[in-house]
């Protein structure tokens, strides 16, 4: 159904000037529900022209809105259940998903019976809006003249459908003219694309009956918009449809279905505006190996060269074979045997089996790179099972490679590693550039060179030498993360990109960004060393996404984060001149959102604490920022609260920084019940907008304006330690807090989850500071952790314990005292702190059998504690119903044990199976 409206849809607003509400003054405490209604903005979008800005307006619980508003003037449209807007090219349509009612959706028992969400075109001229039902995808032409949207299957129930059941099924394609609002439906469509001029629109139709199956293209520039067949045929399967940027050049796989519907070896076709031709097929594929339908293509930007992928013909090691009609043997041994179900773990294995099974579907599915020269018809394979393509290559030269395989085994205890190749375009040939590395590697615009990243420096290979030279020896500064604290190697601050020509290379320390030309001369810091003397991390804003390298002399956009102060700015740099130049920079966060496409306007959040992070639009200068949005607005009832950084030093003497979030209607003088949220550095929050949602997490302004402090902690870990490094810096830090007047020294909570869920644990074997403490998904046991599975991964946990994380720097067996000493079960007669444990038994990262752990540890020592297993979730919560318990069983905990409220039932008996 189709229905069109105007002006109950159209809204003319005036912003006035903002002024923001006096927080720390009256206002109500923050409920559930105040949580479940609060809106947030998401998938925010401008258009090219820079004259409109559109976004998903959502609440926590119930329906959203999408709302478009003009970055000039006053106009504001609103579309109640819209999201994730799209911008045609020209501004003068924003096409959204309509979601179905919240109601309705709730209502439905399963995925099957849910409503389907639908389409709503709203023109922003006069803000007229047009909705259909059941659409499946939708987008616009790359002129902005057409809108295609795909319309939901309906159920078919006929015989024919349930004789073709199997196969894959169209739906109908309507393309819209937009100019007019011609329509135009195509049927049976499976998928669908537009060329880069939005000249042509290439579809695929899978028909029940197959008759019509094929790969067609329509010229949406003719008159009557004529149909053409690219390649038709009976149970014919099309799949990645990709146009060329540059000759309108079209590609895609066409394969034949077998009777249970699954593609045959495909063959890959070019269309070139003209003819049809193939340009590779199955005898093309290295042998034992397929050209799969299934793939994806991408055309280099000049057209020439055209990537996709091969796969081996892999055996399905869980396909059920062909029933055995034959008289059953009671006593035939083979037979029996077809039953079994055993897996079979070897030492030797390079990957443990549940990691095996977690990767099989993506190894099933994955293709290895492949490349068509369109000049010679020449295809090349470029990779196999041992080097897989890394990233896109723009160049006719080269192209990245990366070996996994060779460290598979040291998945289990050390981590993730790879060697990284060069791989030429024209035959195939590779060359290893580096071993065991674990960070990016970036290949230069033109293909000339690689750098990459070893501990603790910078090298640049030169491809066409052959040779490798460190960027960074000898440089006044370190390159390795300054900030590690884990054992294992200290990674790199990253690249910020290229110069054109293969010129040189940007890469980062901790504050600054270094220019090294690739010609070896000297390096300068483009930055001019203002980071690191002030104490500012400079980064390079990508304003293009689409922008391969830069210029010399081309001024680029700099965001800057104060890592004391914690405020964040946004700077100009010239690539080329050493030193920046301030535009903005306020107590406050920032985060640039995107650029205007065709001019030269900027979309990014300011926020704070007590600021919702609205959206604004400036120049290129930040000279006059404008804010458009006020969902600020919401928080204006509230006691909200303010945010502030204390400093204090660890029992190690190490310099620490935390957040305190006072309470709202706070009183000078008065002593507040705390909570402490930790995880390992927190400062960076302080001016960071804590949205009121209904998570795993207590919500900061649910606590603040409820009379709660909140207090962020810094952690410091030293290796082996990690138990006593938390304790000996948030101790302190409450310490602190408490000599300042601010905490009740009787009324202090302790909150963490995952690795603060054990931070939490441990930290109250070692103190009774704390009147209460809740842990979430705690690791109890790091001796029987250690050795267990990921089953979200597959991955076993060793190389956690050893290298990453929990930060132990050993096996088992080479540290075994550090894998006691830092695991709370072995000191939970130590605990008199009242402990609530939170655990789902569907846990994927931390086996939920830690918590039983400790839960049994303290049941037998009589200590008081209350574990909630929360059935069928993960790591964290994703039914809202659990959600919203987990969070109101939170507040209801630390009420009680901080505030003296009285105990509900769940906390002082318990609550019984049967009586559940």
């Amino acid at each position: 159904m189709i229905t069109r409206s105007v002006r109950p849809w159209l809204v003319f607003i005036v912003l006035a000037a903002w002024v923001p509400p006096l927080f720390g003054q009256a206002g109500r405490p923050l409920t559930f529900a105040d949580l479940m209604r609060f809106k947030t903005i998401d998938d925010p979008v401008i258009s090219d022209d820079g004259a409109y800005v559109a976004f998903t307006a959502a609440p926590d619980r119930g329906d959203g809105e999408a709302v478009v508003l003009a970055t000039r003037g006053e106009v504001r449209y609103v579309v109640a259940r819209g999201s994730r807007p799209v911008f045609s090219k020209d501004g003068a349509f924003v096409a959204m998903r309509l979601e179905p009612p919240f109601a309705e959706a709730e209502k439905a028992k399963n995925g099957k019976d849910r409503p389907k969400p639908g389409l709503a075109l709203l023109r922003t001229r006069d803000g007229a809006v047009t909705t259909v039902d059941s659409v499946e995808a939708f987008a616009f032409s790359e002129d902005g003249a057409w809108l295609a949207y795909h319309r939901t299957a309906p159920k078919d129930t006929s015989k024919a459908a349930k004789d073709n059941d199997k196969r894959m099924r169209g739906a109908p394609l309507v393309l819209l003219r937009l100019a007019d609002s011609t329509a135009l439906t195509v049927p049976d469509v499976h998928t669908f694309a537009f060329d880069e001029a939005g000249r042509f629109v290439a579809y695929a139709v899978a028909a029940d009956d197959s008759t019509r199956d094929g790969l067609y293209v329509r010229d949406l520039h003719a008159d009557g918009t004529p149909e053409t067949a690219l390649d038709a045929r009976p149970h014919g399967r099309y799949e990645a449809l990709a146009w060329s940027e540059a000759g309108g050049r079209l590609a895609f796989t066409a394969a034949t279905e077998d009777a249970d519907g699954e593609p045959g070896p495909a063959t890959l076709y070019v269309w070139d505006g003209a003819a049809t031709r193939p340009a590779a097929t199955p005898d093309d594929a290295p042998a034992g190996w397929t050209l799969p339908a299934g793939n994806t293509l991408r055309w280099t930007e000049d057209g020439e060269r055209l990537f996709f992928g091969f796969r081996p013909d892999w055996p399905d090691p869980e396909k059920d074979e062909d029933d055995n009609t034959t008289a059953a043997d009671p006593y035939d041994l083979d037979a029996i045997l077809e039953d079994r179900t055993v897996d079979v773990w070897h030492t030797r294995d390079s990957l443990i089996i549940p990691n095996q099974k977690r990767q099989w579907k993506q190894s099933r599915e994955r293709t290895y790179e492949a490349v068509y020269h369109r000049r010679d018809g020449r295809v090349v394979p470029l990779a196999d099972r041992l080097v897989q393509g890394q990233g896109e290559a723009e160049n006719p030269r080269v192209m990245l490679g990366r070996a996994e395989a060779p460290y598979y085994r040291l998945r289990t205890w050390e981590g993730f590693f790879f060697d990284p190749y060069v791989i030429r375009l024209t035959d195939g040939s590779r060359t290893r550039i580096a071993e065991k590395l674990s960070n990016a590697v970036s290949l230069s615009p033109e293909g000339g060179y690689v750098v990459y990243y070893k501990m603790p420096h910078w090298y640049l290979y030169d491809v066409a030498r052959g040779t490798t030279r460190n960027l960074t020896e000898g440089l006044p500064v370190p390159f390795a993360d300054e900030d590690h604290d884990y054992p294992s190697e200290a990674p790199g601050y990253g690249v910020g990109g290229w110069l054109a020509g293969d010129a040189g290379v940007l890469i980062y320390d901790k504050y600054d960004v270094w220019l090294f030309p690739t010609d070896g001369t000297a390096p300068t810091r483009l930055t001019g060393g203002e980071g690191r003397a002030s104490g500012r991390t400079f980064r390079i804003v990508q304003t293009d996404p689409e922008q391969r390298f830069f210029a010399r002399g081309e001024t680029v956009l700099l965001s800057s984060y104060h890592n004391h102060r914690k405020n964040d700015g946004f700077y100009r740099a010239v690539i080329g001149q050493e030193g920046v130049t301030r535009l903005l920079e306020e107590d406050k966060r920032f985060r640039f959102l995107a650029k205007a496409k065709d001019a030269d306007v900027y979309l990014f959040t300011r926020e704070d604490y007590n600021e919702f992070p609205d959206l604004w639009v400036s120049d290129p200068d930040f000279a006059n920022p404008r804010r458009i949005t006020d969902l600020n607005a919401q928080l204006a009832p509230f006691a909200w609260g303010t945010s502030e950084l204390i400093e204090w030093r660890s029992d190690d003497g190490i310099p620490l920084q935390g957040v305190v979030i006072k309470p709202g209607n706070y009183e000078p003088g008065k002593r507040y019940p705390v909570i402490v949220y930790f995880y390992r550095f927190m400062s960076q929050r302080l001016h960071e907008f804590n949205a009121p949602v209904v998570n795993h997490r207590p919500s900061f302004p649910l606590y603040a304006s409820n009379g709660y402090l909140i207090f962020l902690p810094d952690v410091r870990f030293e290796i082996g330690r990690p138990g006593f490094s938390a304790t000996k810096a948030i101790v302190p830090g409450v310490q602190k807090l408490i000599e300042m007047g601010l905490a009740d020294p009787d009324a202090i909570g302790l909150h963490g989850h995952s690795w603060s869920g054990y931070q939490t644990a441990f930290v109250v074997t070692q103190t009774n500071l704390f009147r209460a403490a809740i842990a979430g998904a705690p690791v109890s046991n790091m001796t029987s952790a250690y050795s267990g599975i990921r089953w979200g991964s597959g991955l076993a946990r060793q190389f956690q314990y050893e290298k990453t994380q929990s930060r132990l720097g050993g096996s088992l067996w080479e540290a075994r005292d550090r894998y006691i000493d830092n695991s709370p079960v072995f000191f939970a007669d130590r605990i008199h702190t009242p402990l609530l444990i939170i655990h789902g038994d569907d846990d994927g990262a931390v086996p939920w059998y830690q918590s039983i752990e400790l839960y049994l540890a303290l049941r037998r020592l009589g200590k008081e504690a209350v574990f909630l297993q929360y059935r069928g979730e993960d790591h964290h919560p994703a039914t809202y119903a659990n959600k919203l318990d987990w969070a109101m069983k939170m507040k209801e905990y630390f009420d009680h044990y901080l505030k003296g409220a009285p105990a509900p039932a769940w906390i002082e008996k318990g609550v019984p199976y049967a009586g559940e």
